[in-house]
């Protein structure tokens, strides 16, 4: 096996294991976006997919989960959905990435490397998905912040809301879905579809076959 092959294997992995942890922030986070006012300006507040929160100077944060679903506005419903099914399938392409590669060995006997090829590749394309599906909602969402802000129909004392923290972890995580889904199918193209040996462990019985000459010693009797 090429070293170097094993290495993009592990890149992949990683990064794909980054991305999903990142994907999780950002649909826990509460830092979707922010807003603060002129005429509370000891109080911020945060929207996030599931909770509202108010943030004081003081340190206090105070966080209240959503009423209603059907109450919820377009983008943040859509966002739900589509984080839950990123982190969903970023969670399966991670599964079928670790097994597939080539330091991880599942079997005892010989085995050819194309179904850890076919896991590699599963893995790979199931991170592309996860990294595409994960920048839509957050896009959307930073698409229609801007739009908002900088809507002249609404007078310029209304407060208008701002990106937060969270938006950035949804587009790292993103980036890094599609970074191991590259990595991955990389390392599958650079396979060959060739038998390998994997590390298998040795029977103690099996290595203590003894030679004739090295057996025990003979009794023999004599008459």
């Amino acid at each position: 096996m090429d070293p170097r092959v094993c290495a993009v294997e592990l890149l992949g992995v990683f990064f794909s294991l980054g991305a999903w942890l990142c994907s999780l922030m950002t649909n826990m986070m509460s830092q979707w976006l922010t807003l603060s006012t002129e005429l509370l300006p000891t109080e911020s507040f945060e929207l996030g997919l599931w909770e509202t929160c108010v943030v004081q100077d003081l340190g206090v944060t105070e966080c209240r989960p959503y009423d209603s679903l059907l109450g919820l506005p377009s983008e943040i419903r859509l966002a739900r959905i589509l984080m839950c099914t990123t982190m969903a399938i970023g969670l399966i392409g991670l599964l079928f990435a670790i097994p597939g590669i080539y330091l991880v060995n599942g079997c005892e006997r010989t085995e050819s490397l194309e179904a850890k090829r076919t896991l590699k590749m599963l893995g790979g394309i199931f991170c592309f998905v996860a990294g595409i599906l994960g920048l839509v909602p957050v896009s959307y969402v930073a698409h229609l912040t801007v739009l908002r802000f900088f809507d002249e129909s609404v007078p310029s004392v209304v407060p208008r809301w701002e990106f937060g923290d969270t938006l950035f972890f949804g587009w790292t995580a993103g980036c890094l879905h599609l970074v191991a889904g590259f990595l991955l199918v990389t390392s599958c193209i650079w396979l060959q579809n060739k038998e390998c040996r994997l590390i298998r462990s040795i029977t103690l019985s099996r290595t203590h076959k003894m030679h004739p000459e090295h057996s025990p010693r003979r009794r023999t009797e004599y008459v």
